[in-house]
This record gives structure tokens, C-alpha cells and sequence, in this order.
């Protein structure tokens, strides 16, 4: 229940007798805002953002509702739009990254106030993430960003930008160092936004990387940070009741892309991690498993990894694969395993 607003400006504010929102990190995979194989046309990310927030909306009224998102296809096209310009050095990944959170929180915010109406506020906050300069990630990139290659093209720009490639079905894609984040810097921010009932979109992109020298001196990193771990670390801190990787699969597969794939219902995050870890793809979604089994020992809440448009199922625990302490092992679609199979399929593509 809500409260008219003292400044009489259509807005409402939160009624201080009302029970506490339940509070929900919804974490928007880069490739549910831009499809596999699509051009990456302003067009194509506004129409896919305006079918996000559609589902988004869905799950607004009653929660305190944080939304994160990803960056990878977007700031790989921005690193290729300065590479082409000759004239002035290319711009450093943290910038490119701040770059993204703009514009990307932009058409979230502008597709979301769209949705939800004057009533409910919307801010997207740019979000600064400090990591480990000594990370050993920044000597194994692994995060794909950009477009898919052929093997001529990577080795071209291999040769001419000094970039790393890794293998994506029959072509290849760029891979960037992806640091774990320490600390979110805005997270009291966020935090009093949403106190406010304002929707906030932050973190996107996995925040701006930055490390901090000898003196205290925070300074960018070339980097991108995984925003399924931000999205976590995030959650952890803003004391989130459930945490929503929201993606294009129906959550994580036992198998996947075999004929006996099975989808994981239901996992303890030690069992999961412990027997099944190495079958899930770096960069893709083993980052998104290993935020759950974080998000899930660390507060002792569920997270949920799934399809963006099965969103109400997933916030309800109908749908996705729910990770939790309370699970008993590892459930696949409704069967308690014990040997990784069972006869059903389904015939989804991960993203990546």
C-alpha cells in the first residue's frame, strides 16, 4: 500500500505502516537483450529491451526490484567502433564499460517508466566495481564480448590488436580478462533508493572495473567484470530475499546440447558444484551457477537461473533451476539423481 507524496507530483510514496517489500536482483543476460546471430542495430537491443521490461513489469508490484544487466555484445561492438577510428587511441575497457551502462540503463529505464507509469520511480545508477589487481584472471581472459569471427578474421585482429579468441561453435569470439568483484561502491546508494520504492538498474556490465594502487588511488582496469557475480555480491549486499539470473535457456542443463540433456530443477550448491561444475561453459554458464551457489551458501536464500520470459514462474519457485541449501542433491526435472540421466530433453541454446 502506498501513500500520496508531501510534493503532490503524481508520485506516491511508500506507506511506513506497510510490511517490507520482498526484495528481488533480476540479472538480464547480454544475449536476452540482443539475440544470438543478431546485428547489433540500436534497433534490435530497444526492441528486445522493450520485450525484457515487458516481463520486468510483470514482477514490479510488491518487490523492491533491482535490475542488472549484461554488456558483453555491447562493449565489444564499442572496442570495434574505436579500433575503426585511427585518429586517437582506442578507449580503455573500464570506459567502454561505463559507456554500456548508459546506454543500456537508459533504454531499460526509459522501457520500464514506460511500463510502470509516473507512479513508480525509475533510476539506473552507474555503478563503479573495485576488484583484485592481482587477480589471476587477468592473465586468462575469459570473457567473450563482441561479435563471432571466422577463423581469418581472429587471426587478423589477433595479429593487428593484440586480442585473444577462444572457440564458439564453428567461429570464434573475443575473449577479455574477468576479474571477481570485491565491492560494489554504490551499494548504500542503491540501497536508499530503494527505500524510496524507486525500481533502480545498476551494476550493468558487471559495474566499471577498477583496482586501487598503493595509495588508495582507484583506477580503471581492462577488464569486464561478470555480471552474474556482481549481480550476487550485489544481492548479498543489499540483503536481497532472491537472486534471478534471467537468460534464454530454461535454466542450467545436465548433457546440454546432447539427446538425453536434462534440466536441473533443484540443487544444493555444494552437490551441484562438487559433481557437475566442469560440464557447465565458462563464460557462460558457469559464471551464472557459480553466482547462485555464492548467493545461496552466503545468505541462505534462493537464487534461480532461467528464461526471461518464464519471469513470474521464476520469481514464484515454478520454473528455472533453483539453487539452494534446502535442496537435497541434485533434482533433474522432478527425479532426485544419482546417475546424471533421465529420458526427458529439451531442446533450448544456451547463451553465451
Amino acid at each position: 500500500m502506498t501513500t500520496p507524496d508531501a510534493s503532490d507530483d503524481g508520485r506516491t510514496a511508500p506507506d511506513p505502516g506497510a510490511p517490507p517489500a520482498r526484495r528481488v536482483v533480476v540479472a538480464l543476460g547480454g544475449n536476452a537483450l540482443l539475440r544470438r546471430g543478431e546485428a547489433l542495430t540500436y534497433e534490435n537491443q530497444r526492441a528486445n529491451v522493450a520485450v525484457a521490461c515487458a516481463q520486468l513489469a510483470k514482477i514490479a508490484a510488491g518487490v523492491d526490484l533491482i535490475v542488472s544487466h549484461g554488456n558483453g555484445p555491447q562493449i565489444g561492438l564499442l572496442a570495434l567502433e574505436g579500433a575503426a577510428y585511427e585518429a586517437v587511441p582506442p578507449y580503455p575497457l573500464d570506459v567502454l564499460g561505463a559507456e554500456t551502462q548508459g546506454m543500456v540503463g537508459y533504454l531499460i529505464e526509459r522501457e520500464l517508466r514506460n511500463r510502470l507509469g509516473p507512479t513508480r520511480p525509475v533510476a539506473t545508477v552507474l555503478t563503479i566495481t573495485e576488484v583484485d589487481p592481482s587477480d589471476p584472471a587477468f592473465d586468462a581472459p575469459s570473457k567473450p564480448i563482441g561479435p563471432l569471427y571466422s577463423d581469418e578474421e581472429a587471426a587478423e585482429a589477433a595479429r593487428e590488436r593484440g586480442w585473444s579468441f577462444v572457440r564458439d561453435g564453428e567461429r570464434l569470439r573475443r575473449v577479455v580478462p574477468s576479474p571477481a568483484p570485491r565491492r560494489l561502491l554504490e551499494a548504500d546508494q542503491i540501497g536508499a533508493l530503494l527505500a524510496t520504492g524507486c525500481v533502480v538498474v545498476c551494476a550493468g556490465g558487471g559495474g566499471v572495473p577498477t583496482a586501487r594502487g598503493a595509495d588508495g588511488t582507484l583506477t580503471g582496469v581492462e577488464a569486464v567484470v561478470d555480471k552474474d557475480q556482481a549481480s550476487a555480491l550485489l544481492a548479498r549486499n543489499l540483503d536481497a530475499d532472491l537472486l534471478v539470473m534471467a537468460t534464454d535457456t530454461a535454466g542450467a542443463f545436465l548433457g546440454f546440447g546432447t539427446a538425453d540433456q536434462q534440466l536441473i530443477a533443484r540443487a544444493h550448491p555444494d552437490a551441484l558444484l562438487t559433481r557437475y561444475g566442469p560440464q557447465f561453459a565458462a563464460g557462460s554458464m558457469l559464471p551464472k551457477v557459480t553466482a547462485a551457489c555464492d548467493f545461496a551458501r552466503a545468505t541462505g536464500r534462493e537464487a534461480v537461473i532461467g528464461a526471461l520470459d518464464d519471469i513470474e514462474a521464476l520469481v514464484d519457485g515454478t520454473a528455472g533451476t533453483r539453487v539452494s541449501i534446502g535442496a537435497s542433491g541434485v533434482t533433474t526435472d522432478g527425479t532426485t539423481d544419482g546417475t546424471g540421466r533421465d529420458t526427458s530433453t529439451t531442446g533450448t541454446t544456451e547463451e553465451n
